[in-house]
């Protein structure tokens, strides 16, 4: 909502609600603070204004970009395949779902690739959007650095090998790595096996006899090592990618239609068959949705699959938050409820209980904004009845329905009611109950057959959700003290200097004094970090990384009031001989008098290196 009251201000009614989709890659190592319901609020400690604030001015920037760039262009469709990048984490819930519909499908994932490729008129890229189910989870919960993941590390190396000459995040080229029915598809394609013993976890709820569910540990390909794992998955995914998007010849012609509505989540009521209906119920979470998952399980005595609560924490979630009404926890049954969110509303809200459904056609391609993360089931079942709506009016023929998850609010999972029962993560963390799909399969029904009929501008606009001002919102979060630093020192001094000499393949690191990264604020045209290799001929530094480089890491330390910046360049094979040298740029904050503070720039440099090659 923020970005669409920004682009109100700039362009009118060009861009609505209707028409712009925000779809998340899901990467568990961005920034917190952004969501305004207070279940997500306390775990970022609380409502973090420059994360929300970096995060909108990032989008609406990305906008503003695309429409002065706006030419006439064609769009190609590519379909394909990928194999070892995704893993079903819950097949026990998978195999709940009816033997006939699963023997429609070879694999209990997703495998398939949707990309879609612009070009101008003359032929020459522009960009490229790409569909794949897998969860950005490759860097671990043990993470604590700011990732895109493997998603992100796909969209790295095409616009690389896309945008020669130009930095990272900079160059003509665009390609978009977009999530789709991730909702059980692990990255960790290994599998989970208990890091004490070695052996494979419980089939049913995802422990271990030594250690419990905390031992119970998924491993990608390269083990343990999280950005091997990263650069493996997302390498898989952009050559596959690059594969399709050489090959796209199918061109997408027709018309654009855009269909929005607000929905009541909490009160839908379904047309299950003829003659039994069903309804969605008040957002809950249930006991499993404590025990995490086996790409990161939680720290306390909670196991997937659990349809039975736990006196000892049912307790305290009683006296602690109060308990669940009988009509909530008739509606979700059979899990057992440990926050029953929806009855929650203090200070605001606990989750949404208002969401909106979106679609999008471009000719045939349906692209169906949900907003939570679908299981593989599930998408297929929503593929499907979108794709069987749209054509059964007559006026589609063969069309490509993609899901594209996490768009636009979040709103947890969404299994199917047959891997509801099973209560493993997935279905405990479906918040509006076991008729959640059933609600969104009847609702996108209907914006399929509108746009089918052309009638989309007829739909009720619904419910709009409540816009939660600053005021209202709560932050646990204290400001950034003051920077102080060694006895004489000065910020951006070196205290651990880099060696005379590497070889590629080598790491070459160097600690400054720093300040809070909190006070460089909006660093979105800015880096903190760049590598400078030095040109004979024209006596100049050229930056060849920055912090958006896969191969920089920049590592924050506090020590009390004092803090260290530890840079690392993870020196690629394919690095040029040559004199090198690392620059950190930050901020810090002094007092000035007694009651005030200023922010100021430094920056540092290393002594200069030497690269060589391999002999």
């Amino acid at each position: 909502l923020y970005v669409l009251k920004e682009l109100e201000v700039k362009y009118g009614n060009l861009y609505r609600q209707d028409n712009v989709i925000l779809s998340g890659t899901h990467t568990h190592s961005g920034l917190g603070g952004y969501f305004q319901y207070t279940l997500f609020m306390i775990t970022s400690k609380g409502y973090i204004k420059p994360s929300i604030k970096a995060i909108v001015n990032g989008i609406v920037k990305s906008i503003d970009i695309a429409h002065r760039n706006i030419k006439p262009g064609r769009i190609y469709m590519s379909k394909g395949e990928l194999e070892e990048s995704n893993l079903n984490r819950s097949p026990h819930s998978y195999l709940n779902n009816p033997a006939e519909e699963r023997n429609k499908y070879k694999s209990n994932t997703d495998k398939q690739v949707t990309l879609l490729k612009f070009t101008d008129l003359d032929g020459d890229g522009m960009g490229m959007l790409s569909w794949f189910a897998v969860h950005a989870v490759s860097m671990n919960y043990t993470n604590q650095m700011v990732s895109s993941d493997n998603m992100g590390y796909a969209s790295y190396l095409l616009e690389q090998e896309k945008n020669i000459g130009f930095l990272p995040g900079e160059g003509p080229f665009v390609a978009a790595f977009a999530s789709s029915n991730l909702g059980d598809a692990s990255p960790n394609i290994r599998g989970p096996f208990c890091a004490n013993t070695g052996l494979p976890c419980d089939y049913l709820n995802s422990s271990c006899p030594i250690g419990g569910l905390k031992m119970c540990v998924a491993l990608g390909p390269a083990g343990s090592d999280m950005f091997n794992n990263t650069k493996i998955i997302g390498e898989n995914i952009f050559k596959r990618a690059k594969d399709l998007y050489g090959k796209a010849r199918q061109e997408v012609r027709g018309p654009l239609h855009a269909a929005h509505q607000w929905v009541n989540m909490t009160d839908v009521t379904v047309q299950l068959n003829s003659t039994h209906t069903g309804r969605t119920c008040k957002p809950a979470l249930g006991h499993s949705f404590a025990a995490g998952t086996t790409d990161g399980g939680g720290d306390l005595n909670f196991t997937q699959g659990a349809v039975e609560g736990d006196p000892f924490w049912d307790g305290i979630r009683d006296a602690l938050l109060g308990a669940p009404s009988n009509e909530t926890q008739d509606c979700h049954r059979p899990k057992p409820i440990l926050f029953s969110t929806g009855e929650m509303t203090w200070p605001l809200p606990w989750h949404p209980s208002i969401v909106d459904v979106q679609m999008i056609t471009i000719g045939p391609v349906a692209i169906v904004a949900i907003p939570g993360e679908m299981t593989t089931m599930s998408g297929r079942r929503i593929r499907e009845a979108v794709k069987q709506e749209l054509e059964a009016q007559g006026t589609f023929s063969n069309a490509e329905v993609v899901v594209a998850g996490l768009c636009n609010i979040y709103t947890h999972y969404i299994t199917t009611y047959e891997e509801y029962q099973i209560q493993r993560y997935e279905g405990a963390s479906t918040i509006y109950g076991p008729h959640t799909l059933s609600a969104y399969i009847q609702k996108f029904r209907g914006l399929a057959k509108a746009i089918a009929e052309g009638k989309e501008q007829e739909l009720p606009k619904g419910p709009e959700p409540p816009f939660f001002k600053d005021s209202q919102l709560f932050s646990l979060l204290p400001a950034a003290a003051v920077d102080k630093k060694p006895i004489n020192t000065t910020f951006g001094e070196v205290l651990e200097q880099v060696d005379p000499e590497y070889t590629v393949g080598d790491v070459a690191s160097v600690t400054f004094v720093a300040g809070n990264p909190r006070h460089s604020g909006d660093m979105r045209d800015k880096t903190f970090v760049t590598v400078e290799k030095y040109h004979n001929s024209t006596a100049y530094w050229d930056v060849v990384h920055t912090d958006a480089s896969w191969e920089t890491r920049f590592h924050w330390v506090k020590n009390g009031a004092e803090s260290n910046a530890t840079i690392e360049w993870h020196i690629p094979l394919s690095a040029q001989a040559g004199s090198y040298r690392i620059r950190h740029f930050g901020h810090y904050k002094q007092r000035k008098g007694f009651l005030e503070t200023v922010i100021l720039a430094y920056e540092g440099v290393s002594d200069v290196f030497r690269v060589s090659k391999i002999t």
